[in-house]
């Protein structure tokens, strides 16, 4: 594997050979399901998320308490609790109510029980005409020390984007029941993968996400090589600018991410443009790599602070 720009497999053979026939059977041993239930439980009573805990209880009590035919339907105009946006419970993970839910500004989170939703107050966005592409990263590609493939291995980057991450709680909200939602919606053709591979076609780097329309909702990325998630980040920034994506949601805000480049957008902003930008037409189907758009040789395309709502002119460069 020698090119960055390289696209992904150009025959069913050889995509097959990390997509699997069948829907894979997802599922944590008993021991890292207890790990789970601990760490999710100390999670929910740190200070800064325990005033949610009274809510939670209710909540889901009341999920419990209610029947089958209804206990998952969200309201339609939901209340969200503390800044950290907590909307409702539903355990409907179906590919319908995945894109309905998201479409309405939701995203599920859940360590234990059943899942929840969230909508936070502030959003982290970017126009991904603004991305930023560091020099390391520029010159890590002209280097062609990785390959670059979309929807490839999206299991692999899935379980690998679950993995405990060296130093930090090994919690993740990517359990099973989460991975096979996505599965789902990458069979359908709304969830997508980027796959960083290094020289030796070991699987590095990734993301994955969801794309509606023309709004990419991301979920999480992982690196086993300096810089590897960094350089997906970059080719999924450059082909999401090129297709006319409007919008990149990284959910919750954090210095991280407005290091990178994404602003803090309150959430009746974020939830005012959803309706436009998730009504237009998308890129639906099994992404490839562009071996035209380099994200080594590009340049921002817009000069804009932030997302313009639909119908505003952008500024050119």
């Amino acid at each position: 594997m020698g090119s960055a720009a390289a696209t992904g497999p150009s025959s069913p053979n050889e995509r097959s050979f990390h997509e699997p026939a069948h829907e894979p059977p997802f599922w944590e041993p008993w021991s890292r399901y207890l790990r789970r239930l601990v760490l999710g439980a100390a999670y929910a009573l740190q200070p800064q998320r325990i005033a949610l805990l009274p809510r939670l209880w209710q909540m889901t009590l009341a999920y419990y308490l209610s029947p089958k035919n209804v206990r998952d339907h969200l309201p339609a105009r939901p209340t969200y609790y503390t800044n950290w946006g907590l909307a409702g419970i539903s355990d409907d993970l179906g590919v319908p109510a995945l894109l309905h839910n998201y479409a309405q500004g939701l995203f599920p989170v859940c360590h234990i029980g059943p899942m929840k939703w969230w909508c936070p107050s502030l959003r982290a966005v970017q126009d991904p005409r603004n991305a930023r592409v560091g020099r390391t990263v520029r010159r890590l590609i002209r280097r062609h020390s990785f390959t670059v493939t979309m929807d490839t291995d999206f299991v692999g980057v899935m379980e690998a984007c679950a993995q405990p991450r060296p130093g930090k709680t090994p919690l993740t909200w990517i359990t099973p029941k989460v991975m096979r939602a996505f599965y789902a919606a990458y069979r359908a053709g709304y969830a997508h993968s980027v796959e960083v591979w290094d020289r030796h076609g070991r699987l590095v780097g990734g993301l994955f996400g969801l794309a509606i329309g023309q709004v990419y909702f991301g979920e999480s990325k992982f690196s086993r090589s300096s810089h590897a998630s960094k350089v997906a980040v970059a080719y999924l920034h450059r082909h999401l600018a090129a297709w006319g994506y409007r919008l990149y949601d990284a959910k919750w805000m954090t210095p991280h991410l407005a290091e990178t480049g994404f602003v803090a957008m309150p959430r009746d902003d974020f939830l005012s443009l959803l309706p436009w930008y998730t009504s237009e037409e998308g890129h639906v189907g099994r992404w490839s790599v562009d071996p035209a758009l380099d994200p080594a040789d590009w340049s921002k395309g817009w000069d804009v602070a932030s997302p313009t709502p639909p119908g505003a002119a952008p500024h050119a460069a």
